[in-house]
């Protein structure tokens, strides 16, 4: 399993040099930029992480990174992937001394102490730390960097993550980010004395399996990324990226031979020249206003800028790119179903109680994470109420009311054996508290909790003290003796579902259970496990599960896990319209309101056999597989 986990030191590598294995290269800086074997070079990298993506999809994807005018291609070393023994998670979302003072600016001093230490032959850097110790040099994140000044007037402009988009939460609307505005915003840090455009991410991949975080972060990590989830390229901003990244390259010599001279034609509107001692000479003529059009005289020249826009002039009298005119296609992408009607068949998930075998108790309540180690998503919380004959609500129907706070993420409830509800937070607060009358009747009545944790977090002050689960209190209102607090009784905890300990997701424990099918097999109902087979469609489009009829859940083909399912989570709020103009929030550019945030899952070919593939499907809220099918992505 793998999990989101960023090391904020990195070495500065360029990892095109594959393609030519016998090459070596010397590798420092200054103050203009990254020196690669005695040159300067601007250099165009973008983010691309091998476990969001197959091995098989790798080739493909360095391919059109380089097709896309791309130098070098940056990645994590998702480190529990390789050992997955417990470690030390790392801040990297913010200078660390912000979060825990004095002790964080010593370990900055040791990371960095750390790397140089390696003696790898090659610079490193260290981002978003403002007080990076030298010789390191620190770097710049955001969706704007031109701004941002080195620690050292020495070290070169680097701005090591531009956000293509923002990732998709369960519940939230799908965000994206007009390529006019991301073009914009690297054209401004290039023209400021940029050297180094990293963007975050090229190709956003899936979170397979557990792997997403947040929590509630969704299966996808598209992040309207120039080579989409499914290894696609997404037009126009792949190509309208690579168009930016030849007219810099057109540029390099006189970008990287001096600083440059600025010229001001009124408010908003600049020139930045650069020129070099051979002669080259490149211009980048801006226009910061987000609203008005404007016409500049340049070099006695006429040139007609958009809002919110750069020209990119090469021989500083012809443009060759403007950041606001996209020539690239459109392409709009479309799922096509290759299988419709899958044969299901069923097998329900026990209800668990309190004292049933393989049961841990205790009184009081117990943390979840630190139950279950993250090694499931899933923990019973157990026990029993005993209710006197004589209690006044079994005579007028008035029944008690069951309170149940939790730390998150989501609640199913149930008593005796019956679901009485679910609850569920979001990314912003992910606590939530269960409050409605359950039915109980005279004697012993089963209260049976199921938490469930949708990813750990992954950024935020101490995350790694945030707590998930039912810490209390559960009281029951509405009794004889008023309310009962039944946090501080004897409480039973399971970690996990039966048919995880089965491993009904796999070939071999799927057979170890007897499931129905036909008019017996269940349909809309909470906790249960479908299966079906199916043969590969025959192309090699990229294929995905639509899950549009389901509620909440995890998939699994031939026992390859695809991850959490939640449509019936629809993306909450208005979207409204998007203009490229004006700075960019995640919040700005919207979609999928009202509808589901992810219903499609992507499925990789390479999991695929030519015949018989297993898929499997828990469903802990209660949809219609029927409605579930296998689609292909084309234009």
């Amino acid at each position: 399993m793998w999990t989101i986990w960023r090391i904020n030191v990195l070495p500065l590598v360029v990892l095109f040099s594959w393609l030519c294995p016998s090459v070596s290269a010397s590798v420092s800086y200054d103050d203009r930029a990254i020196i690669i074997n005695g040159q300067r070079r601007i250099l165009i990298s973008g983010s691309i992480h091998y476990p969001r993506s197959t091995p098989e999809m790798w080739p493909d994807l360095i391919q059109k990174a380089k097709a896309g005018g791309l130098d070098v291609i940056q990645t994590y070393v998702f480190w529990n992937g390789h050992e997955p023994s417990p470690g030390n998670i790392e801040n990297e979302y913010g200078p660390v001394e912000w979060e825990i003072g004095a002790p964080g600016k010593a370990y900055t001093k040791w990371a960095a102490a750390m790397a140089v230490g390696l003696n790898t032959g090659v610079p490193w850097i260290m981002c978003k730390q403002e007080d990076t110790p030298d010789p390191l040099a620190n770097t710049c994140n955001g969706y704007y960097c031109e701004g941002f000044t080195p620690n050292r007037n020495y070290k070169p402009k680097m701005f090591t993550e531009d956000w293509t988009g923002w990732y998709t939460e369960f519940g939230a609307p799908v965000p994206y980010r007009p390529v006019e505005d991301l073009a914009y915003s690297v054209a401004r840090f290039i023209q400021n004395n940029g050297s180094f455009i990293n963007y975050y991410m090229y190709h956003g991949g899936t979170n397979f399996g557990r792997t997403a975080g947040g929590p509630f972060l969704a299966t996808s990590y598209d992040y309207d990324a120039p080579i989409d989830e499914y290894g696609l390229l997404r037009e126009p901003k792949w190509g309208h990226l690579r168009d930016l990244h030849k007219a810099i390259k057109q540029c390099e010599p006189a970008l990287v031979s001096s600083y440059p001279t600025v010229t001001w034609f009124g408010k908003n509107l600049e020139a930045h020249v650069f020129r070099s001692k051979t002669g080259a000479c490149a211009a980048f003529l801006s226009n910061y206003d987000p609203q008005s059009p404007a016409r500049v005289n340049f070099q006695n020249l006429p040139y007609d800028l958009p809002p919110w826009s750069v020209s990119i002039l090469p021989d500083c009298k012809t443009v060759v790119y403007n950041t606001a005119k996209v020539t690239a296609p459109r392409i709009h992408m479309k799922m096509t179903p290759v299988i419709g009607a899958f044969s299901w068949q069923s097998f329900k998930e026990q209800t668990v109680s309190a004292f049933d075998r393989d049961t841990l108790a205790m009184n009081g309540m117990w943390e979840q994470i630190a139950v279950t180690r993250d090694n499931t998503d899933y923990m019973w919380y157990l026990t029993d109420v005993n209710i006197n004959p004589a209690e006044g609500f079994l005579k007028t129907g008035q029944f008690p009311v069951l309170t149940v706070m939790s730390a998150g993420h989501v609640l199913h409830v149930f008593i005796n054996g019956q679901l009485s509800g679910t609850v569920y937070g979001d990314l912003e607060d992910p606590k939530l508290t269960f409050s409605s009358s359950v039915k109980l009747g005279a004697g012993i009545n089963k209260i049976s909790l199921l938490s469930v944790a949708v990813g750990l977090p992954n950024v935020g002050t101490h995350f790694e003290t945030w707590n998930a689960g039912v810490l209390g209190p559960v009281t029951l209102k509405g009794l004889n003796e008023g309310a009962r607090d039944l946090t501080k009784q004897k409480w039973s905890y399971k970690v996990g579902l039966k048919g995880e300990a089965l491993s009904l997701h796999k070939v071999s424990g799927s057979s170890s259970v007897e499931w129905v099918q036909g008019s017996l097999m269940a349909r809309k109902q909470p906790l249960t496990w479908y299966k079906t087979t199916f043969n590969a469609p025959p192309g090699n489009e990229p294929l995905a599960l639509d899950m549009n009829t389901m509620g909440k859940g995890m998939m699994w083909i031939n026992g390859e896990n695809v991850g959490r399912h939640w449509p019936a989570y629809t993306a909450r709020g208005s979207c409204g319209t998007c203009n490229y103009a004006g700075t960019f929030n995640e919040k700005k550019c919207l979609s999928n309101c009202g509808q589901a945030s992810q219903r499609w899952y992507h499925v990789p070919r390479s999991w695929l056999y030519p015949t018989g593939n297993l898929l499997v499907v828990f469903e802990e809220m209660g949809g219609d597989p029927s409605g579930i099918s296998l689609v292909k992505r084309t234009s």
